[in-house]
């Protein structure tokens, strides 16, 4: 086993250890990554959020100014709760298979250890352009982190002209996915006995309307796919991931709750969906409600609403990076990242880093020593590029 594979093995393993839940805090993991950057010369800073829970890490290394790459991974991970785990989670086991088990070993700490095991050599490097690492928090829930770290990067006046996402993609160059937007749904009615259901606002009955009207914009959804897309559906897609109301049988429901999300194609399915919601909601639900309950209320949380990620005709560090890896085109992906935020920044943007999606938020989520040993391969030569006469980007 090489050396850089053996570091990178042995900080994943260590990384994998901080059970970095997206409903706890992810500080314990950040200083951590910050300690070691730090002593490879890096320029480090911990963005907290409001709770002070939570931190992003932005890291630099080479010279300051406009340009270079950014390398980026969320450091939280999804629950384990009711999951079958052969192996506990958050201990990582190194499998006869060449596999590598634990909660977040390819979504996404295997990139993260990757990023950080080479960060000495890179800072070896007569870099050109600086080289930054962007670990951020909960993009499980919402991308919240990067959300937050975009507009700290712009105050900072930072602007890096490529991003490199590190998401699991088989290494596979990846130059577009779909947006996620996720919203919790309330509903607020009238309690009573279920004797008498007409003398109440059964909050439950008002949930269930409206998701079967979010069905029918589903069905609409499939007629409003572009033409030529190369999504998989290629179609918005709506799912409804959760509902919940009331107490009991014979009590009417006075409250609910419907949690869903979108998956656009583009902004225009994702304005059109709000709008339909909105216009039924006041013009068919609400007035039926507040006929018998003045007081009855239905709001929407906007949990998180990612732009996605834009193919684009010129794209330099797709160019790069399909180069590095002798790839002949770029993919879609339907899932989504927080690449789409980066790219908003006016930079070019690409997915790509190690291990399978297929096996993300599943028991037993592994990477490979082959996937990690291809990504360092891929992360060695694309540093090693902006150290050249000029540098790139």
């Amino acid at each position: 086993m090489s050396e850089a594979i053996a570091n990178t093995t042995a900080l994943l393993g260590r990384l994998i250890a901080y059970p970095t839940v997206s409903s706890d805090s992810n500080l314990e993991m950040i200083a951590e990554l910050a300690t070691r950057l730090e002593g490879c010369g890096a320029r480090v800073s911990m963005i907290q959020d409001e709770s002070g829970r939570k931190a992003n890490l932005f890291a630099t290394l080479g010279p300051d100014g406009p340009g270079g790459l950014v390398l980026s991974g969320h450091t939280d991970v999804v629950p384990v709760t009711d999951q079958d785990w052969t192996h506990h989670p958050f201990l990582m086991h190194e499998g006869e298979d060449g596999r590598l088990y634990g909660r977040g070993a390819c979504d996404m700490k295997g990139f993260i250890a990757a990023c950080v095991a080479l960060a000495p050599e890179m800072a070896a490097l007569n870099l050109r352009r600086p080289i930054h690492f962007a670990f951020t928090y909960d993009e499980e829930v919402g991308c919240l982190g990067a959300r937050a770290l975009v507009p700290e990067l712009q105050a900072r006046g930072i602007e890096p002209a490529m991003t490199l996402i590190g998401e699991p993609t088989m290494m596979r160059v990846i130059e577009g996915h779909k947006g996620c937007c996720e919203y919790t749904v309330r509903f607020s009615g009238l309690e009573g006995h279920g004797s008498a259901p007409d003398h109440g606002v059964n909050a439950a009955e008002y949930a269930a309307r409206y998701v079967m009207h979010l069905l029918e914009l589903r069905s609409a959804l499939m007629l409003r796919a572009p033409r030529g897309s190369r999504f998989d559906p290629p179609w918005t897609t709506i799912n409804v991931g959760r509902m919940a109301g009331g107490h009991a049988h014979n009590v009417i429901a006075g409250k609910a709750e419907v949690e869903w999300e979108m998956r656009p194609v583009r902004d225009d399915d994702r304005d059109f969906v709000r709008r339909a919601l909105d216009a039924y909601v006041e013009s068919e639900l609400l007035p039926a409600m507040r006929a018998v309950c003045p007081q009855a209320d239905i709001s929407t949380e906007v949990i998180g609403e990612v732009a996605g990620l834009e193919p684009m005709e010129e794209n330099a560090i797709r160019d790069l990076v399909a180069g590095l890896l002798g790839a002949n085109g770029a993919d879609v992906v339907p899932f989504g990242t927080e690449a789409g935020l980066f790219q908003q920044m006016g930079m070019s943007v690409v997915v790509c880093g190690p291990g399978s999606i297929d096996q993300a938020h599943k028991p037993d989520e592994f990477v490979s020593l082959d996937q990690l040993s291809a990504c360092l391969d891929m992360l060695e030569r694309l540093t090693r590029s902006f150290a050249h006469s000029g540098g790139i980007a």
